[in-house]
């Protein structure tokens, strides 16, 4: 099992200033796996520090050292695959063909679009007589979550390297595990002392002086909301850059045409993955009301069939992820059910033969009006709740009064009109007819789901500064 008691700073593993630590958590049988050393301001300062002493060398190495390096990680990535799956597992629950596949499968994913990427990137482009150039912004600060944490760190380290930036990366501290194997990725191929550091820690602790060091350009962070912004005002008095990749309550618009044989199911399923612990998860089922009874059949049905279970026997869904969320789940899906929201299926009572565990069984609530709390509030949990609607038009409108705006889905038989939907919704990534996530394009949302945009080009850029150099075309 990866070691997360110790930070790697500067090029070297070493011991936190503080002695506090934390347990990292099982949550399928609430078994202690390993501890997580909880750092403090010293920490940071220390892996700051590191960053910005190596950042000149760094930003000066050539598109093809950078490459090089890149390549490197990418490859032991792809042999230590397995490894970082049984940690995800372990830590925060996934199912193991999951944790294995699509989570420690994303690290992989993302470093490959960055690669391919960079190989032909214009660091350098003409505009008339100027010479537009970009740059790397500097040391950046990079905080990611428990949900997919594999991913969230890929899509945030491989740009900012591929950038030519300096990094310190505070992962989860309820599942830090990969994080450390990425760590000690790094160390074997040898990247340049300093320019990634890893430091351990909660929010209260170590975020302050993270997010708001003068030495720190960019924070780029994937989280709550209510994080985001007191990131934002943490690091709003030295005026960096914040990309905030926030939370969210995707309506999953079905057109009165769309195959609801089909749409419906795949609807459920794609709510209920990762045990509803995605921030575009498609949690708000808009229906034509006059079919509701025919849509409470196919998900009822749908919801049956998934298997909760623990995760190395490879259920559908797993537990939900730790303690504090499981009791987050649980306590919106009474609040649902104290406000005379009709439940179909599932429920705050954990599954037979799972009360051990931090399990939630797949919920669905039906005739939900668009102001229940369980119409309004981001469960992040495996719960769905079925909104009817008497017209498109009504149905859009319900989708975007929401002060969420990160994802958005629609299903219908004619893809014209279908797109016409999308168009309307306000929204930063539409699904079309259950089309999958795109490697290459832009992820990030509207409103409080956050600003900026990761995955590809934009993800990149997102990590560059642009200088003009007039009459130097």
């Amino acid at each position: 099992m990866a070691d997360a008691t110790r930070f790697y700073i500067d090029g070297a593993w070493v011991a936190p200033t503080g002695s506090a630590r934390a347990d990292i958590v099982n949550p399928a049988n609430r078994a202690v796996v390993g501890q997580v050393a909880l750092g403090g301001p010293a920490d940071a300062e220390a892996g700051i520090a590191a960053a910005k002493t190596a950042f000149p060398a760094w930003s000066a190495t050539s598109r093809e050292e950078r490459l090089a390096y890149l390549e490197a990680i990418n490859a032991a990535l792809i042999a230590r695959a397995d490894e970082i799956g049984d940690a995800i597992m372990a830590e925060m629950g996934a199912p193991i063909g999951l944790a294995r596949g699509a989570q420690a499968g994303s690290g992989p994913q993302h470093f490959a679009e960055v690669i391919q990427l960079l190989r032909d990137y214009a660091f350098e482009t003409p505009l008339g007589s100027t010479l537009l150039q970009r740059e790397a912004i500097g040391v950046c600060v990079l905080i990611t979550p428990w949900n997919w944490p594999m991913n969230q760190i890929a899509t945030k380290v491989a740009p900012a390297l591929a950038a030519g930036c300096t990094m310190v990366l505070k992962p989860s501290e309820v599942a830090p595990l990969d994080a450390a194997i990425l760590a000690e990725i790094i160390d074997s191929v040898g990247l340049p002392k300093g320019v990634f550091n890893l430091v351990h820690g909660a929010g209260p602790q170590i975020g302050n002086a993270l997010t708001g060091h003068p030495d720190v350009d960019m924070v780029s962070f994937t989280g709550s909301t209510r994080a985001g912004i007191a990131i934002s005002t943490n690091a709003a008095p030295t005026i960096k850059r914040v990309a905030l990749e926030l939370g969210g309550k995707s309506a999953n618009i079905i057109l009165p045409d769309a195959d609801f044989a089909k749409a419906i199911p795949a609807s459920v399923r794609g709510c209920m993955l990762n045990t509803g612990q995605s921030c575009n998860a498609p949690t708000r089922l808009l229906v034509p009301r006059d079919r509701l009874a025919e849509v409470e059949a196919l998900a009822s049905a749908a919801a049956a069939a998934i298997r909760v279970g623990l995760p190395a026997d490879n259920p559908d869904i797993g537990p939900v992820a730790n303690a504090a969320q499981h009791g987050r789940v649980v306590t919106l899906i009474d609040q649902a059910c104290a406000q005379g929201t009709q439940l179909l299926c599932g429920g705050s009572t954990p599954p037979a033969g799972l009360e051990h565990g931090l399990f939630v069984a797949p919920t669905i609530f039906t005739d939900v009006a668009p102001d229940a709390i369980i119409a309004r509030e981001e469960v992040f949990g495996p719960v769905l709740a079925i909104i009817p609607y008497d017209s498109v038009d009504q149905a859009i409108e319900i989708a975007n009064d929401s002060p969420y705006g990160l994802s958005g889905y629609v299903w219908g038989a004619d893809k014209g009109s279908a797109r016409a939907v999308a168009r309307r919704l306000r929204t930063g990534m539409v699904h079309l007819n259950g089309a999958g996530l795109d490697s290459a394009a832009p992820f990030g949302g509207y409103k409080m789901s956050g600003n900026g945009r990761e995955w590809g080009r934009f993800g990149l850029e997102e990590f560059l500064e642009i200088k003009s150099i007039y009459g130097g075309a």
